[in-house]
Formats: C-alpha cells, structure tokens, sequence
C-alpha cells in the first residue's frame, strides 16, 4: 500500500513540473495558494520523500506472479 501511495504522490509530482516545463503554471502551487504556502510546501515535502522511497523500488528484485 505504501509503495502505491509514494508512486500516486511522484506521479502528481511530475505531472506538476511537466506542467511547469511546458506551461510555466504550477499546479500543486495554483491549487493550495502558491508555492510559499504552508500547503503547497507540505505536497512538495511529501512528493520529495515518495521520490526518494521510489529509489528503493527501482531496486526491488521481488518478482510478482
């Protein structure tokens, strides 16, 4: 459950910065009241660590049958 819930959070993630690659609009910054904002900071804090829990997936070798 936790490995699907840190790879819904790096997906919104990098939805964001496509968005912001392709558009110069954030998203996540547009919807919780800028990018300074207590909210908006505390999604990019949670985006940041499921990035850094989706390392260790990359890196799973269990097989699933």
């Amino acid at each position: 459950m936790l490995n699907k819930i840190a790879l819904l959070l790096t997906i919104i993630g990098a939805l964001n910065w496509g968005s912001i690659g392709l558009f110069k609009f954030d998203i996540v910054g547009w919807l919780f009241g800028g990018q300074a904002a207590l909210m908006s900071r505390l999604i990019f804090t949670l985006v940041g660590i499921a990035g850094l829990w989706c390392i260790a997936l990359l890196f799973d070798d269990r097989r699933t049958m």
